[in-house]
């Protein structure tokens, strides 16, 4: 018999939105990227929402997200929404607070920045100060990630992004970042930790804006026993400016493209092949 072609394993893939706005062609390029890489392998594609943002969270947005995705003609699996789960985040949350590596801080924005906290890779890097007294237990408190202590817990630890390769996890531009919101069950980074692990989701495909928070994620998988998977940070598209698509920069959105008669599934190949340009 001749040589076999190695068996590829098939990968489980997730495209995660949040109903608090219309989603726009960055939102397509990561949702096709997540769908051709699951279907080219035999494996799995999901779609779950992201619904826990309080009351800028949209039921008739998530519907909307679902005609999007028929639109450019791809072919989903759908799991629970986040507001379904919130008892594993509590749990999760309650766990690591029992081991001391996280701690309440009540301050706010301006504090931090009044503070002189330096600049990070995910905003101002928070200078600890709660972590060195008492809450005031009159104020609403976030619950923060004591990273000395994880990385203490943890040791050292590496995760793997499939275009820039192995990473050595660094909280050194993040410090201690929210896992439990002042006016929300858990940050993104959590609930999407837990998620992931949820859905089996073995590759996590996302644009490269999100990068550094996958030091945290493999973190919290290592501390909360979770499977370590693997990351595809892809290339962002930018408007005319050279900024990012966003939502809150008004960057067209799909809907009306769809609603004014453009062809999706000819528009999701016009991402595929700028895709490729963009060297990935």
């Amino acid at each position: 018999m001749g040589d076999r072609m190695p068996a590829v394993t098939p990968l489980v893939t997730r495209f995660a939105p949040s109903p608090n706005g219309r989603l726009h062609l960055g939102h397509a390029l990561s949702a096709i990227i997540a769908h051709d890489l699951a279907k080219a392998s035999g494996g799995r594609f999901l779609l779950r929402i992201e619904d826990i943002d309080g009351p800028r969270s949209r039921p008739d947005l998530a519907d909307e997200f679902r005609r999007d995705l028929a639109w450019l003609g791809l072919e989903w699996e759908e799991v629970p929404a986040q507001s379904t789960r919130l008892a594993s985040y509590a749990a999760a949350a309650e766990a690591l607070k029992a081991r001391g590596l996280l701690y309440a801080c009540t301050c706010t924005r301006k504090e931090i920045a009044e503070a002189g906290a330096r600049p990070g890779l995910e905003g101002l890097i928070y200078p600890g100060t709660c972590k060195h007294r008492p809450p005031d237990p009159a104020r609403p408190a976030a619950w923060r990630l004591d990273a000395a202590k994880a990385l203490a817990a943890t040791g050292p630890l590496l995760w793997q992004d499939e275009l820039a390769g192995p990473q050595a996890v660094d909280f050194s531009g993040l410090g201690d970042v929210v896992l439990v919101r002042k006016d929300l069950p858990a940050s993104y980074h959590l609930a999407v930790t837990l998620d992931d692990a949820a859905d089996g989701v073995t590759l996590v495909t996302r644009g490269a804006d999100l990068f550094a928070a996958s030091h945290v994620h493999r973190t919290l998988q290592a501390l909360l026993g979770l499977p370590a998977v693997r990351w595809y940070h892809h290339p962002l598209l930018t408007d005319e400016t050279g900024q990012k698509l966003a939502k809150r920069r008004g960057s067209p959105a799909l809907a009306e493209r769809r609603a004014a008669g453009e062809n999706g599934r000819m528009l999701a190949e016009q991402l595929r092949m700028q895709h490729l340009r963009l060297g990935t």
